[in-house]
């Protein structure tokens, strides 16, 4: 099955576009990365090379040699212009959870990619239906959504659209074997599964602090400490973005109208004044904000 994708084209060079790009590139497949500008493209390079989960990191603790991390670079190209991914056997776009921006993308690559290539979203909440309905090519789009840090995380929820083939759903997961990833099938739907149980915990824990029961730095605490969570809900929240959880719920609260997703004023009030969580150009997040010194 792995001889049928040698091509992989990613759209969107941020922290998970470049994880994936990095993770096909180790595992022998061929990329090309693209992204609006090439700054960004560079920035992307420097972070596989030398990023916390990059390249060198992986030489330092001796997984890999200097010689195999050299060879990984080699497999990956950059590119601003989207025709340069025509020949691509395999489509993963990971760009901000926007369904214009994603939407306008994929119209563009259906007329730019061969018929046969396939299409993965990495969106996190956004209907793959709506997403597909852009294209001409169903049956041939996917959900492949992927977790931060995509270099590191096992799973793959792979989201199964109305129109998407047998086959479209058994060359991803296949895919995703070859990389040493754990796929799970799901069916479409806002949010699919891990989004839809993440927001209403994000968002419920948001209303426990805004009512004053508990701290956010106690919340973060108590999540670990009962339920063993790696991350509380507002370390993980400064993680994901703050923007970008504000889009997903905002999104999911408008096609299911239940008031559970609905984001609360909290999280708007924080984005709007350019606390979107810990990432460049922001200001930062929760903790920053409320001024939380303690260790997370």
């Amino acid at each position: 099955m792995k001889n049928e994708i040698k091509n992989v084209g990613i759209i969107g060079s941020g922290v998970m576009g470049h994880g994936i790009a990095l993770t096909f590139a180790r595992y022998g497949y061929q990329v090309t990365m693209n992204d609006i500008s090439q700054e960004f493209l560079d920035n992307a390079m420097g972070a596989i090379r030398a990023g916390k989960y990059g390249l060198d990191s992986l030489i330092q603790k001796s997984k890999i040699t200097k010689e195999e991390a050299e060879t990984v670079i080699s497999r990956i190209n950059t590119t601003t212009d989207l025709h340069d991914l025509k020949d691509c056997n395999l489509i993963v776009e990971a760009v901000p959870e926007d369904r214009d921006m994603k939407g306008k993308i994929f119209n563009e690559l259906d007329k730019i990619c061969h018929e046969e290539t396939i299409f993965a979203s990495n969106t996190s909440g956004i209907m793959i239906s709506d997403l597909s309905s852009f294209t001409s090519r169903g049956a041939k789009f996917i959900g492949m959504h992927w977790f931060n840090p995509p270099q590191i995380m096992k799973l793959v929820e792979i989201v199964k659209g109305p129109e998407t083939s047998v086959e479209t759903v058994d060359l991803i997961k296949s895919l995703s074997l070859t990389m040493e990833k754990v796929p799970v099938i799901v069916n479409d739907s806002p949010g699919f599964f891990t989004t839809r149980f993440i927001n209403s915990w994000l968002m419920e824990a948001y209303r426990i602090f805004e009512e004053g029961i508990a701290g956010i730095y106690e919340i973060d605490q108590m999540s670990k400490l009962a339920f063993g969570f790696p991350m509380g809900p507002f370390e993980l929240s400064d993680l994901i973005g703050l923007d970008t959880i504000l889009h997903i719920s905002e999104y999911m609260f408008d096609e299911m109208k239940n008031p559970a997703y609905a984001p609360p004023t909290l999280l708007k009030k924080l984005v709007l004044s350019g606390y979107t969580g810990d990432k460049k150009g922001s200001k930062g997040g929760f903790y920053k904000f409320f001024g939380i010194h303690a260790e997370k």
